[in-house]
Order: structure tokens, then sequence, then C-alpha cells
């Protein structure tokens, strides 16, 4: 897995699927001040780093959930993936919307699902994991039995660890902060010294204020 994570971290890169910049930070759609910006819809683009993560997800299920009857993507932007993972598993699909449609059947969940079907949720991007769970529990109060969730990426947030243990779902990632941080810094992408400012943000990221200056002078 380890080599896999290094793998997942230079191909996010390459695509500038992630971009880092602590002396300017971006601004999330919670206000939130951040160095990071992640869009994994870019490796949609590029058929190798495509292909590459989706053998990655698709080994972690079959390793980890090999009785998975089923693969769910989460809307919108693990639709693909979870597509393209199902598919190579030979496996059902169905995704599974942020809110329930306003209008017409006013359905969450797009696709058939019977009770106690065994569902490994696919996710290209983990924040605060409120989406993500938020998908497995439409799952659940659907009659899933929901087995775990595979990610690209994840921030790795204290906060997200606790809210998965809290509602008792596994989660697999195939890279995360740390290990991305890592790589960025031996690919010269980012200057080492920027490193402590970059790890203060992910321990408290709604408090951060992305005042570099004060921090590495």
């Amino acid at each position: 897995m380890e080599n896999i994570e290094k793998t997942v971290a230079q191909h996010l890169l390459r695509v500038k699927a992630v971009k880092l910049d602590a002396r300017h930070p971006f601004t999330w759609a919670s206000g939130w001040k951040s160095p990071i910006y992640c869009d994994n819809r870019r490796l949609l683009t590029y058929p190798q780093e495509r292909k590459y993560i989706t053998d990655a997800l698709v080994q972690v299920i079959k390793e980890s959930y090999s009785e998975v009857d089923m693969i769910a993507g989460v809307a919108t932007g693990a639709i693909a993936w979870g597509i393209m993972v199902a598919e190579a598993l030979g496996k059902p699909f169905i995704y599974v919307r942020p809110k329930p449609k306003d209008h017409g059947t006013q359905s969450q969940i797009e696709g058939v699902i019977e009770p106690n079907q065994r569902i490994v949720v696919v996710e290209d991007l983990v924040s605060t994991g409120a989406s993500s769970l938020s998908s497995a529990d439409a799952l659940h109060k659907a009659g899933a039995i929901i087995l775990g969730m595979v990610a690209i990426f994840s921030y790795n947030f204290p906060l997200s660890r606790r809210e998965f243990e809290y509602k008792n779902v596994e989660l697999h990632t195939l890279c995360q902060y740390d290990s991305l941080l890592e790589e960025a810094v031996a690919e010269k992408y980012i200057d080492e010294k920027h490193l402590e400012v970059l790890r203060e943000w992910r321990i408290n990221p709604s408090i951060w204020t992305g005042n570099l200056e004060e921090k590495t002078c």
C-alpha cells in the first residue's frame, strides 16, 4: 500500500489535481482558509493516471471486501470512479445524491437497491467526512449493509477520523495529506520550510489564518 500511496501522490501532483500554496491560501465554500485545493476530476482526463487509480481502488475492494454485492458512488465527484470500479468488478452500480431531488420521484439514491445488499461506497475526496457519511446513512436507511468506503484522497482531519469511527464506517484511502506533503517536498513542488505551516493547518483548519510570514520568520 505504501507504493500505491506514493504513486497516487505523484499522479495528483503531476496532473495538478492538487494545488499547494501556503503563501496564497484558497478559500473553501465553508469559508475555511486552506493551503491546499484538491480536484480529483482532473485525473479523469488522463488515461494512464485514471486507470492506475481505478485499478488501485479495485485492489483495495478485492482485498478488504471480497463479499461486496454492489458499488455506490457519491455524487457528483465519485460517480465516474464508482462506475469504473463497478465495471472492473462486474458489480451493479448506484449513486447517492447529497439530498433527495425536489422534483419527480424525489429520489436520493439513483439505481436499483435491494434490502441487505452489501455495498462499498466509492468517494473521490474525504474532507470533514460529512457528505461521505451522509451518503452512507442514506444507503443504510434504504436497507443496505455498508461494508466500508474507499477514497482516492483524504485530508485525514482528526474530526473526520472521529466521525467515521462514531458512525462505524471503515475508510480506506489511496493517499492522504501527510504522504502528499512528503512527495511534494521530494519533487520540489513545495519548499520544505513551509511544511510546519502546512501540517498545522490540518490539525485545526477552521481557525487557520494562513499567516505564513509569522510562522516562518
